[in-house]
């Protein structure tokens, strides 16, 4: 699998993008604005987007992509997620007030973004030996993080989270884990905020990383615009005994 971070920041900025990857240039994990550097051409490519929960960091991309799309595609985008993710994003953004309805255009019959409920723990082939599966996470809303598994490897993505055994439960069941990309939005002064917000901070996630069995090599993400040097002088005393790289848009993470 070929990974390309399109974005991971946890803010916008010059330079900085939010949260989404492409995988083997066709499929995506979230649509922040990072989909917004994808050439017309890169975009009709994509034929999947697995949304790990509502956040507008999360989905905004899917929207001018879809707009971009139209009449470009014969055939439709398919947006996986779990039911509650999939109505947030029908509720409140292809609602025909804040965007139009994708899924009803240009026709119910031929629409260009068609919606997947997805289950918990229930894989999803990809073709070509490649399959995903979403597990639970806790974050402010009803969220999910992704498992990416293939002959060569298996990639986990955790989205935005905090504290919790769930994703420690799901990890530690895996047969094998290389590669974990996960969050760290706030550096420790701000622990608080981060628990209001449910994200973490280095040293609660060191502490967490100790109910996992596997050693993976780890890829940090979603650090606050701001934030980046101060988490990252924390991470080399709190991730002292892990192998970890502080993600950056443009990124190439291959398995």
């Amino acid at each position: 699998m070929r990974i390309k971070v399109l974005g991971c920041s946890g803010g916008v900025g010059p330079g900085l993008r939010t949260t989404s990857l492409l995988v083997d240039d066709e499929i995506l994990i979230d649509a922040g604005t990072g989909v917004g550097d994808l050439s017309l051409a890169q975009q009709r490519r994509i034929s999947h987007v697995f949304l790990s929960h509502s956040h507008l960091d999360h989905v905004c991309g899917l929207a001018f992509m879809a707009d971009n799309l139209f009449d470009l595609i014969d055939r439709p985008v398919v947006v996986h997620a779990t039911r509650q993710t999939l109505d947030a994003v029908r509720q409140h953004i292809f609602n025909w007030t804040i965007w139009p309805d994708f899924s009803k255009l240009p026709n119910e019959e031929r629409p260009l973004l068609r919606f997947d409920q997805i289950e918990v723990g229930q894989p999803t082939d990809l073709g070509g030996d490649r399959r995903l599966t979403a597990f639970k996470v806790l974050h402010t809303v009803p969220a999910v993080g992704y498992a990416l598994e293939s002959p060569n490897g298996t990639f986990a993505f955790s989205g935005d989270t905090w504290a919790n055994d769930d994703i420690w439960a799901f990890l530690n069941g895996l047969p094998r884990l290389d590669k974990l990309m996960i969050e760290i939005a706030f550096p420790d002064e701000q622990e608080e905020l981060g628990a209001a917000s449910r994200h973490f901070t280095p040293s609660l996630l060191a502490s967490e990383l100790r109910k996992l069995r596997h050693h993976p090599e780890l890829f940090l993400t979603h650090h606050k615009p701001g934030c980046e040097q101060l988490i990252e002088k924390q991470c080399r005393t709190a991730l002292k005994d892990w192998r970890y790289h502080h993600l950056q848009r443009g990124d190439l993470i291959t398995s």
